[in-house]
């Protein structure tokens, strides 16, 4: 689940073809647990930098591949977490 501004921009077209593509770039893996080390296959491709009604828009946040992570559910959550948001269990942001 997202923060409702950004649902359209969730479900477009140009969203899933960029989560999709830079998903399969790291090769299905979550990066943090790869970097330990581990093998875990992602389940979210993250923004770096939270999208807010302001930067929605600007490709240089929301689509630029700087900009994302591809996170385990796990990882995903202790992000969220971490950074104040509330998350289902399967580490999607909780409205």
């Amino acid at each position: 689940m997202h923060e409702t501004f950004a649902n359209g921009f969730y479900r477009s077209r140009l969203w899933r073809n960029c989560r999709d593509q830079y998903a399969a770039s790291k090769g299905g893996l979550c990066e943090r647990c790869l970097a330990r080390g581990l093998i875990v296959p992602g389940a979210e491709v993250h923004h770096k930098t939270r999208l807010t009604p302001e930067n929605l828009t600007d490709p240089n946040v929301s689509t630029n591949w700087e900009n994302l992570e591809l996170l385990c559910e796990q990882c995903h959550h202790q992000e969220h977490r971490s950074a104040g948001a509330r998350t289902d269990p399967d580490g999607h942001v909780a409205l």
